[in-house]
Parts: structure tokens; sequence; C-alpha cells
């Protein structure tokens, strides 16, 4: 009985379970069902609201597109505007214009009726006077009784006679006018170029001298018994000069370039310490190679500073070389570049070609940089190098006969020997005492007196010519030729000077007759 009891109540529980399970499930789906029909109404309201706001958004577009096109409109019409008012007012020029030519036509018309008319007039007139000269012709044969070419042959013969004299006057006076002119043309032409170009001058210093720091170091120079001096000026080609000075050691050579390289030399052995053969012939090789680079980059700052171009690089190296050459006190480099910019200032102002008159003056002393290693004066020396790198003719004339007699055939050569004296003659160029400069002049002009036959000698252009007058009779052109040899001879033998001297004799013969 309790068992039949326990099981009713099992299945009522269990039944009950169910009918609670049921229930349960029916209110989850009843609240899903609801949860859903809030998230459709949501959604539906959600794309209800983006609906509206993308109509508003088309609607704007619409508007502004319609604003846009409504002022592009407008600017389009008003240009239209503006382009049919341009068109009425050109309409107008044109109508002007027109009416304009139609009165021309008209004047020009009435213009040419009246030259006509005038040009008929003229031609009766001509005709006129061609009959009343025909009239005056015959009387006039009539009463001389020449043809006419008898009485023209004489008149022009009258007239000839009467403008000889005339023409004979005119000619010397415009002669005189235009030697005048051109005297003062030329003087302004050489101030005006001194004027645009007055280089600063610095005398470079000739003197090769390096200091030491203790005399203890003269020793270590010479070496044992010599090796190290022997060695040095082996390898240098210089003379080394070790004395009582205290101090300092004296570097000698004829070369200046040499003499540069061997005064860095000695002077970087000194500062290094350590001097033996096989060092100087490594320091003095290092040096060698630097200078080299060094004359180099001379002669390539050279030719840019005056802008000369296309320059063979063997002269490139012999203009670097002149920087270490110098002529009383001179630097050649100096003055070559001052001689190129005075020539291309006086070529340009003369109509000339100034880079032509630039590269005559820049290479007019090239024959300095060699005239130690070759025989003869620098300007013949020059004109060989030049003429062995194909330079032109104009070039290498300028530096042949700068020095020489001037020649109106080369007329860059007398430019480039003008620029020449400028920069040689003008003030700070050349650094000499007046008292030595006074007597080189004297010793030139008293060894030419002592010459039987000459009457005057005068010395000119910084002593670097002298010119010699003997007497007519005393001399004849053979004996003036052999005291202008013996002249030169004699300056070679006493003096001693850069350069060159030019010698020039003048034998001149005047004959004199008084009409009374």
């Amino acid at each position: 009985m309790d068992t039949v009891s326990l099981l009713i109540g099992l299945g009522i529980g269990v039944a009950v379970a169910l009918a609670l399970a049921v229930l349960y499930q029916m209110v989850l789906t009843n609240n899903a069902k609801a949860k859903a029909d809030l998230i459709v109404k949501d959604a539906e309201r959600e794309a209800e609201s983006k609906i509206k706001e993308s109509e508003l958004a088309i609607k704007e577009r619409q508007l502004a597109a319609k604003e846009k096109a409504e002022v592009e409109f407008n600017q389009t019409r008003n240009e239209l505007r503006d382009f049919e008012r341009k068109l009425d007012k050109r309409q107008n020029k044109l109508d002007q214009t027109a009416l304009d030519l139609k009165k021309q036509e008209g004047f020009v018309e009435n213009t040419q009726n009246r030259l006509t008319a005038k040009l008929e007039s003229a031609n009766l007139r001509e005709k006129e006077l061609a009959d009343i000269l025909e009239r005056q012709r015959k009387q006039l044969q009539q009463i001389t009784g020449l043809s006419r070419e008898e009485a023209e042959k004489r008149l022009l013969k009258i007239t000839e006679d009467n403008l000889a004299k005339e023409v004979g006057t005119r000619l010397i006076k415009h002669e005189k006018m235009l030697e005048e002119r051109c005297e003062e043309k030329s003087r302004e032409i050489l101030l005006m170029a001194m004027q645009r170009f007055a280089a600063f001058y610095t005398s470079e210093s000739t003197t090769s001298t390096v200091d030491i720091p203790n005399d203890e170091m003269k020793g270590r120079i010479i070496g044992r018994e010599g090796r190290n001096i022997r060695a040095f000026e082996k390898e240098t080609g210089i003379d080394v000069i070790i004395d009582d000075t205290p101090g300092v050691v004296i570097v000698s050579g004829f070369d200046p370039v040499r003499r540069e390289i061997g005064r860095q030399s000695l002077d970087k052995l000194i500062t290094d310490g350590r001097i033996h053969p096989s060092r100087i012939e490594e320091i003095v090789g290092e040096t060698r190679k630097e200078m080299d680079k060094f004359i180099h980059k001379k002669g390539v700052e050279a030719a840019q500073e005056v802008d000369v171009h296309n320059v063979h690089d063997r002269l490139i190296q012999y203009l670097g070389r002149l920087h270490f050459r110098t002529s009383y006190s001179q630097n050649v480099l100096s003055h070559s570049k001052e001689v190129a910019f005075l020539s291309g200032m006086i070529a340009e102002m003369i109509g000339m070609d100034p880079d032509i008159a630039r590269r005559c003056g820049l290479l007019h002393d090239i024959g300095k940089a060699a005239d130690h290693d070759r025989e003869g004066g620098h300007p013949q020396i020059g004109a060989e190098i030049l003429k062995q790198f194909n330079e032109s003719k104009d070039v290498i004339h300028a530096a042949l006969g700068h020095h020489d007699q001037i020649v109106i055939e080369h007329p860059y050569t007398v430019i480039v020997a003008t620029a020449d004296a400028c920069s040689a003659s003008r003030p700070g160029a050349r650094r000499e005492s007046l008292e030595r400069y006074i007597k080189r002049m004297e010793e030139l002009e008293t060894i030419a007196r002592e010459f039987k036959g000459v009457k005057q000698a005068f010395a000119i252009q910084a002593g670097r010519e002298l010119r010699v007058m003997v007497g007519a009779k005393e001399t004849d052109d053979a004996t003036a030729a052999n005291i202008c040899r013996k002249i030169a001879d004699e300056f070679q033998q006493r003096l001693t000077f850069p350069g060159e001297i030019k010698v020039t004799v003048i034998r001149e013969s005047r004959f004199m007759e008084i009409a009374k």
C-alpha cells in the first residue's frame, strides 16, 4: 500500500514537473517573440530614420549642384556679355578704320593728281631750260671759237690748278688733326685700362734660407764625412751653404723651382730629425711630387683668373713655374696676369678680340720658365715652346716680339708690348733702389760712349734697351753695325743683368739748304 502510494505520488510529481517545464518553455518562447518583435520594430525605425537622412542628403546635394550650376551659368552669361561688348567695340573700330582708309584713299588720289600735274609742268620747264642752255652753248661756242670738249678740258685744267694747293694744305691739316686725335685716343685707352685694372703687388722674396733649432743641427745636416750634405745636393741639384751664421742654413741654386724644393725638403728633414741618405731621397721625392702639384695648381688658377681656356698641360706647368720667377723683384706670374688683363681691356676698347689678347698677354713671358734650361733670350725660348704646343701665330709672335721693334702687321703684339710696358713701369711694380737704378743706367750709357764715333747714348725701357747715336761723318753703315755688336758684347762681359738688353745704333745724315 505504501509502495502504491509512493508510485502514485511519484507519477503526480513527474506530471507536475512536466507541466511546469512546458509552462516554462511557453514563457520563454513568448519572451523571445516579444524581444524579436522589439528588435524588428527598432530595426524598422532605424531604417526609416536612415532613409529620411539619405533623402535629406540627396536633396541637399541637389540644391548645392543647382546653386553651382546657376553660378556657372551666370558667370558664363557675364563672359558672353563681355565678349559681345568687345566684339561691338572691335566692329566699331573696324568701321572707323574703313572710313579713315576711304578718306586717305581720297587724299592720296588728290595728291597723286597734283603731283602728276606738277610733274608735267616740271617736264615742260626742263624742256624749256634745255632749249635755253642749247642756245646759250651755241652762242658761247660762236663767241669763244672752242668746241665743247676743248672748253671742258680747259675748265678742268684751271680748276685742278686752283685746287691743287688747297688740297695739299687741307691734307696736311687733316693729317696733323688725325695724329693729334690718335695720340689723344691712345692715351685715353691706356689710362682707362690702367685705371680699370690696378693690381696690388707684393714683391716676392728671393732669399732661400732655412732656420735650424741649434748649431748642432748643422753637423747632422753635414753628416759623417759629409755624406748627408753630398746626398742632399746630389738629389736636389742645389748647393747648401753652412757658415758661421747662427740659426740659419742657406740654400743656393740657379733654378728657383729646384731651390724651393731643396728649401722645403731641408725644412722637413730638420723637423723630422731623421737625416740620412735614404731618408733624404724619400723626402726630396715627396717634396718634388708636392711641388709638381702646386705648380700645376698655380698654372690652372692663373689661366682661370684671366679667363683663358684650352691651354696645354705642359704650358700650364710652365705658367706655374713662373710663380717662383722674379724680375727686378716683380713676380713674373703676377706680371703675366696683369699684362693679360690690360691687353684684354685695350683690345676690347679698340674693337679687337679680347680673348686672343688675354691669351697673348698671359703667355708672353712663358720663356722665362725655361730660360735656365735652354740657350737664348726668353722671347725666342717662349716662341719655340708655344710653337711646339700649336699655339696661334698671334700668341707666338706676341711672345717673340714684345721687346722688339713694333710692327703694325701684328696688332696683338703691339697691344701686349704696350700692356707689358705699363705693368713693368708703373709705380710699385718693380722694386729697386733709386741709386742702383741710376747707377745701372749710367753704366749702360758710359760703356756705349767709350766707342769711337758715338755721340749720344740713351738707356730706355728700364734698361732693357739702349739707343746709340753715331756721327754720320765719322762712321758708315758697316762701322755702325760693328759698333752695335761690340757694345752688346761689352755688356755681356762687364755687366750682370736679367733677361736681355736691346742695343739700337742710329746713324742719320741731314742735308739743309737755304733759299734766298
